[in-house]
Parts: C-alpha cells; sequence; structure tokens
C-alpha cells in the first residue's frame, strides 16, 4: 500500500500548495505520514458527521475541499468542535488533507469542474496566476454552445448541483439571453470588477450579500441604460450584464469531486503501482436545513 506521504505528494503536484492564497492553508491538518493509505474518502466539509461516515467506511484518509481551521488555533483539545475532530481522526488512524483555493485554481480542480458542469466551452481562468500561464487561477469564464435565456441558464445550473433546501437564486430578466459565463465557485463578491471588465453576461458564486449584490446589478442596469441611449460604457449591447446566479457554497465546490474521485486514484497508481479504494461521502454540508417561501 502506498504510504501518506506518497499519496500528499500526489495530492500536491495535482493541486499545487503554491496555488493557494496568501491567506490560505491548506495542505495535511492531520496523519502519520509513514502510515498505509488504501481508502480514501472525499467531502466538501469536514462535519462531525461526515467525519464519522469516513471513520465507518473505513477511510484511513479523508479528502476535504473546506479547511477543518480558517484561522489561528490555540487549542485542539476537547473544549471545542475542532479539536474533538482532530482527535477523533488521529484515534481512527484517518488522516485529512484539504484541497482549497489550490484546488480552486488547478486545472481538473474546483472552478473547471463547475464549467464543465455548467456546459462552458472556450474556457480559461477568470483571474489567471502571472506565474502558471493561462491555466491556472481562480474561477472559469467560458462560453455556452448557444444563447440560452437567463432563467433557463439558472435551471442548467439548478440541476448540476446536488441538492439543497437554500437551492439557487437568480437576479435579473428570465427572458435576456445570456451566452458568457463566468463562474467562482465559493464566496465571489469580491471579484465584481474583474467579472465586470470580462463582459460576461452572467456571473455564477456563492454567498452573495444583499449589499454587495445590488450594488453590481443596480450598477449593470445603469451601464445597460446609457449603452440603450449610446453612450458606449462597459461592453457590447444595451443588455443587462452581468447577471446573477448565487449558489450554496459547499453544492458548488462539491463538483470538484465528480474529477478528484478519478484523478487522484489514477495519479497514485502511477506514482506508487498501487490504487486505493474511493468512498465519496454525499452528505449535505450546507447549514441551511429549513427554507421557507
Amino acid at each position: 500500500m502506498p504510504t501518506l506521504k506518497q499519496v500528499v505528494d500526489v495530492l500536491e503536484t495535482l493541486y499545487p500548495l503554491r496555488y493557494a492564497e496568501d491567506w490560505d492553508e491548506p495542505g495535511l491538518i492531520v496523519g502519520d505520514l509513514a502510515a498505509n493509505v488504501d481508502r480514501i474518502a472525499f467531502a466538501a466539509d469536514p462535519t462531525a458527521a461526515v467525519v464519522d461516515e469516513a471513520i465507518r467506511r473505513g477511510a484511513n484518509l479523508l479528502i476535504c475541499h473546506h479547511p477543518l481551521f480558517f484561522r489561528a488555533v490555540h487549542q485542539v483539545s476537547g473544549l471545542g468542535a475542532r479539536g474533538d475532530t482532530v482527535r477523533r481522526l488521529h484515534a481512527a488512524g484517518c488522516a485529512l488533507w484539504v484541497g482549497h483555493t489550490n484546488a480552486d485554481a488547478a486545472p481538473r480542480g474546483v472552478g473547471q469542474a463547475a464549467a464543465d458542469a455548467f456546459g462552458l466551452i472556450d474556457q480559461r481562468p477568470l483571474v489567471p496566476m502571472r506565474t502558471e500561464g493561462d491555466t491556472v487561477g481562480l474561477g472559469r469564464i467560458g462560453r455556452l454552445r448557444e444563447p440560452v435565456p437567463f432563467e433557463s441558464f439558472v435551471r442548467r445550473v439548478a440541476a448540476a448541483l446536488p441538492h439543497t433546501e437554500y437551492g439557487v437564486q437568480g437576479c435579473g430578466p428570465a427572458d435576456q439571453m445570456v451566452e458568457t459565463v463566468a463562474i467562482l465557485p465559493g464566496s465571489g463578491d469580491s471579484l465584481f470588477d474583474e467579472v465586470r471588465a470580462s463582459g460576461a453576461d452572467v456571473y455564477v458564486t456563492s454567498d452573495l450579500r444583499h449589499h454587495p449584490a445590488t450594488d453590481a446589478i443596480e450598477q449593470a442596469r445603469y451601464e445597460a441604460s446609457l449603452r440603450a441611449r449610446g453612450i458606449m460604457i462597459g461592453h457590447g449591447d444595451a443588455r443587462i450584464r452581468p447577471l446573477l446566479v448565487n449558489t450554496p457554497h459547499s453544492a458548488i465546490e462539491s463538483l470538484w469531486f465528480d474529477y478528484a474521485v478519478h484523478d487522484v486514484p489514477e495519479a497514485v497508481e502511477r506514482a506508487t503501482g498501487e490504487r486505493p479504494e474511493i468512498e465519496r461521502i454525499t452528505i449535505v454540508t450546507d447549514p441551511w436545513t429549513i427554507c421557507v417561501r
């Protein structure tokens, strides 16, 4: 069987840690590098339920997208939920490796998986990494094979995602035709300027807050009204752009596993001659369990 060190080396070749944002700390969180790995579980979040399921299935390695620790940590005792997660993983001999913004940016990572799932072609990173050429970077931008009404596209996005009670929201005229799509899986309201500069017809992301989303769509409506009067500002015709699609955070990012559950064991087998068993844990980790309309 491959060791955890060998598997981590493979993971960090597929999803290099140098791709991570400066504030992010992905990589190996829990685990003995000398331990053997023959069963790998994949899940979006290392919640207590996910950890329990990984242990129940006999996984020696849990690969998650979201970190267990986002901020500075001063204790991992049983006084806190995260410390207890570390304890239970260690006691069960199950390592935890996180591919966060490094997996967002990598080829066949989170961004590309979402863009492929929604049918985008001629893709490129929305925010390329200057040192990595034009295939690596945050988000994706591409086009649909043919224009579709905005409402149809929103329904396409919803159909591609795992079910959540929160659902998918769209902001913009239902019948406006859209073709060019920008995507940033995860919290994306910090990239409105980049999306506007790209000329995308629609922006798909998560965690859109009231004020940034309102400001963005109001600016889009204003610029469209200027173009309708012959005052050329922004991109193209008098359509409102970008329209907005708000998705559940973990749901859109979990599309990464459509690729990772194949890419990781194949890469481990090439590197070590052994292929680990794979478990995909589909527990819904979106926090919202009731949605009243």
